[in-house]
């Protein structure tokens, strides 16, 4: 399976977001990048129990739809006081309007509730890369931190706020865009797939 530069590929997310991340991340490749919205395409009912599977119905929802390659990302965040909840519900978690807000106010009332003194978390990511009428591959990163409340930054999206990385004191809400891509679970599981798909930097022969 080989990308090549000027290649068009669908990203399967309706998360402006995870759309602007992914953007970045494949532009550096010469790849050319159309979002679900702006193409569209309906949200698939993400009915699985996993990441991958939900990463897999987005990917081959969009592919089919359009007939051409496309790149899903699930993604969310595991608490481990939580049982790893909200995990593949974090979306759902901030509701209808996806105000995460909503979101990371619950996960604080969630481990409130409990009396939780350890708030270790991290943050989880499958990429499914499917062909049209092919195969799909899939690919997966973690990043793993603690929650810290309240909420600071806003340059993320979603929980970022609250998210802490191992070894840092800034939230990904407070970090440049570029510091996050560097080592995010979305960046661990896309260097994975860079190197599956022999993606090469324009610079590069």
């Amino acid at each position: 399976m080989i990308l090549a530069r000027g290649t068009t590929v669908v990203v399967a997310s309706h998360n402006a977001g995870k759309v602007r991340e992914l953007r970045k991340l494949l532009a550096q490749f010469g790849i050319v990048t159309k979002g679900a919205a702006e193409l569209g395409l309906a949200e698939p009912d993400e009915t699985g129990a996993t990441f991958k599977e939900n990463a897999v119905i987005k990917a081959v929802a969009a592919a089919e739809a359009t007939g051409l390659p496309a790149l899903a990302d699930d993604s969310g965040l595991s608490v481990e006081a939580l049982n790893g909840a909200p995990g593949i519900y974090s979306a759902r978690w901030a509701g209808p309007n996806k105000d995460f807000s909503a979101g990371i106010a619950r996960v604080q009332r969630e481990l409130e509730a409990i009396g939780a003194g350890d708030y270790a978390a991290k943050f989880v990511c499958a990429l499914a890369f499917a062909e049209p009428h092919g195969r799909t591959e899939i690919f997966e990163g973690e990043v793993h931190g603690y929650l810290r409340f309240p909420p600071r930054g806003d340059k993320g999206f979603g929980y970022d706020p609250i998210f802490v990385p191992d070894g840092l004191y800034n939230t990904f809400g407070e970090m440049e865009p570029e510091q996050k891509r560097a080592m995010s679970h979305r960046a661990r599981a896309f260097e994975k797939f860079k190197t599956q798909v022999g993606l090469l930097k324009l610079h590069e022969s």
